[in-house]
């Protein structure tokens, strides 16, 4: 089994961000550009991968409760990952992005993997703040 992880201050309380995190119709603003989530039966879901043309059957879960958003491929097993949001003392929050690969083919390498975590903690900042920019405006 293979885990990359990277994390991110956002300016922002920790309820907004999950909440922009966790909202399925605007998941493809932040995810990976190379990811296309369809909504089926929610949790059910389907992710296209540009990468290999292929849609895998997946599972997605918003745990509002505990600020945690958690997926994983429905039927073989081979990745899981979730993204935590944790609230800081200054009123801005922490998000954490942690997948597993349990097997290769799922597996971009640690290079791909880390880069694409880093521009979706980034595409989701991004998005966090438009929204409470707007929201103050």
């Amino acid at each position: 089994m293979t885990e990359y992880e990277r994390s991110r201050a956002m300016p922002a309380l920790p309820e907004h961000v999950f909440d922009q995190a966790a909202n399925l119709g605007q998941l493809e603003g932040w995810l990976p550009d190379e990811l296309h989530v369809h909504s089926e039966n929610a949790p059910a879901v389907t992710v296209h991968e540009d990468r290999t043309d292929q849609d895998t059957p997946a599972l997605l879960r918003p745990r509002p409760d505990q600020m945690r958003l958690e997926w994983g491929t429905r039927h073989d097993g081979g990745y899981t990952g979730y993204l935590q949001v944790a609230g800081l003392d200054s009123g801005a929050s922490e998000v954490t992005v942690h997948l597993s690969f349990l097997d290769d083919e799922h597996d971009p390498g640690e290079k791909a993997a880390l880069q694409a975590l880093d521009r979706s903690l980034e595409r989701l900042e991004e998005q966090v703040r438009l929204r409470v920019e707007n929201a103050g405006g």
